[in-house]
């Protein structure tokens, strides 16, 4: 993905407490989330004590997890040091590097044949003032991987799915509907964890399947109009665009895309947000 062609990171806020996954049925359900992955890769996100690396340990090909906490990783090779294939790597998932994880390696290829790299699965339990940040990774990175199941914050997990027309609709909706098929698959109770959070987990599943060519729009130019869109949620498209467009192509465009333009960013669907975005293309021309 060309750099800026993600929303900004907010500001890292400090390490929060973490609540480990206790619920063997759970973890199961979660794992099942994946699908087969006996011939697979799985990249598990915060593995924690590592309850449902255990599980993925016997079902996939071969499994990576990225642990942040150091001592946390430390248990977690001591924990599987005797299984070949799970890797414990201790890390920051914003700055793994993916092309040289999952990329060929030199002398992989010969001179004029590029591969088609190895998707992989990815699962974690993700903390929701990242969450943004990890998704636009992985998006970033999206020709490695296939099927991401995730647990996030229940309120988060409603705005990653959000359908268009409803207030929880915003700029991570629409982004992850951009490059994947989003599914709510279900909700955890704090009893399944210790400690138990304050907030529900809901697990969501995303398949890579970008939109892009369908909507005929290009990547980096359509990321930033849509986060001129959403710029400010509570204005209308039309407060929201005329910074930056010249009002009578603003309008010549909104009727020619069938926009009223009192209406908000969340109102559109993706479809009539690239209808837009190429009718003030077309003008410009």
């Amino acid at each position: 993905m060309p750099k800026g062609s993600v929303p900004a990171r907010p500001p890292r806020k400090p390490k929060i407490g973490q609540h480990f996954l206790n619920d063997p049925s759970a973890a199961a359900r979660i794992v099942d989330a994946l699908g087969d992955t006996s011939q697979r890769t799985v990249l598990e996100i915060g593995p924690g004590r590592g309850e449902i690396s255990s599980l993925l340990s016997t079902r996939t090909r071969r499994l990576i997890a990225i642990e942040l906490d150091r001592v946390l990783a430390a248990q977690l090779r001591m924990k599987f040091s005797l299984i070949p294939n799970v890797e414990i790597i201790e890390g920051d998932i914003l700055s793994i590097d993916f092309d040289t994880l999952f990329g060929p390696k030199p002398g992989s290829t010969r001179p004029g044949i590029e591969l088609t790299p190895e998707t992989v699965h990815v699962l974690g339990n993700i903390p929701y003032y990242i969450t943004s940040d990890i998704l636009f990774r992985l998006f970033e990175f999206r020709r490695y991987f296939h099927t991401i199941v995730l647990m996030l914050q229940r309120e988060v997990a409603e705005r990653v799915t959000a359908a268009p027309g409803g207030r929880e609709y915003g700029l991570l909706s629409a982004t992850a509907q951009l490059y994947a098929r989003v599914e709510q698959l279900f909700t955890l109770h704090p009893g399944s964890f210790t400690p138990p959070p304050k907030v529900q987990s809901t697990v969501i599943r995303l398949t890579i399947a970008p939109k892009l060519d369908k909507l005929r729009v290009p990547e980096t130019e359509f990321i930033n109009f849509l986060k001129l869109s959403f710029a400010q949620k509570r204005k209308t498209l039309w407060n929201n665009l005329k910074p930056q467009y010249p009002e009578d192509l603003l309008r010549e465009a909104l009727d020619k895309a069938g926009v009223n333009p009192q209406l908000r960013a969340e109102a559109l669907s993706l479809e009539k947000s690239a209808a837009l975005f190429r009718a003030l293309n077309d003008g410009r021309n």
